[in-house]
């Protein structure tokens, strides 16, 4: 087991507050909603759910549900939540699962993890055949990292931030990036497109912004996936 990767997980796991916060709850749940109109009937694993926001929308229409993540505190809480959940804490590197899959899901675990290209292909190595990749990350072309290069914040739009750092990211994609690391993997692209028109940052909206704007900008995003503040891809084998 790769002890430091292991405590670098936990530690940033610490700093997860999708549940706490309104914008990210929404977020999240907006995330699973496209998820959720390419899943395929059968299995689903999902990696890295955190707190399992998104884990509490897609699980009850499919029962068939694994989880794998690295911090030991969000996999009991879900199976306490959902007692037919199978959980597994390890490091994604080091599952061994005893099945394949129909649909693989990982909403924002590209950016946090060393390889993701390794990652990716041996997501396709237990994927079954017709499955489906189902992958989300934040977008380094959004409209707010735009705004924080023209105003000096930022000296890219690809430059860690200070929240990117908290939260233990290593990259930020846009969706080129994001396509050649499918592509590298031998997965066929699908599918891929955005949401969430975020111009400015979440403490700002979090103060300012009700449920209902919220949710217009998460929609609006969908429209304008170059400049969303996330991205998805859908891939098969």
């Amino acid at each position: 087991m790769d002890n430091k990767e292991k405590i670098r997980v936990i530690e940033c796991s610490k700093s997860a507050h999708y549940s706490d916060s309104k914008i990210m709850w929404m977020a999240t749940k907006y995330c699973g909603e496209i998820f959720k109109r390419y899943l395929r009937p059968g299995s689903i694993l999902e990696l890295g759910p955190a707190e399992g926001v998104m884990t509490d929308f897609l699980y009850p229409s499919h029962d068939n549900y694994t989880i794998v993540d690295g911090a030991d505190f969000f996999v009991k809480n879900i199976m306490e939540r959902h007692k037919g959940i199978r959980g597994y804490t390890c490091l994604f590197e080091e599952f061994v699962p005893d099945m394949q899959f129909d649909n693989i899901i990982m909403g924002h675990v590209l950016e946090h993890v060393k390889d993701p290209v390794y990652i990716l292909k041996k997501a396709m190595s237990w994927l079954a055949n017709g499955g489906m990749i189902i992958a989300a990350a934040p977008n380094s072309e959004s409209i707010h990292r735009q705004a924080a290069v023209t105003m000096g914040m930022l000296e890219t739009t690809k430059q860690l931030n200070p929240t990117d750092i908290q939260n233990g990211h290593r990259r930020i994609y846009d969706m080129e990036s994001l396509k050649q690391d499918f592509l590298d993997a031998g997965a066929h692209i699908q599918q891929c497109g955005g949401y969430w028109l975020k111009p400015i940052s979440n403490g700002q909206i979090e103060e300012d912004w009700d449920m209902k704007m919220i949710d217009a900008f998460l929609r609006l995003g969908e429209e304008y996936p170059d400049i969303a503040g996330e991205i998805y891809i859908v891939a098969s084998n």
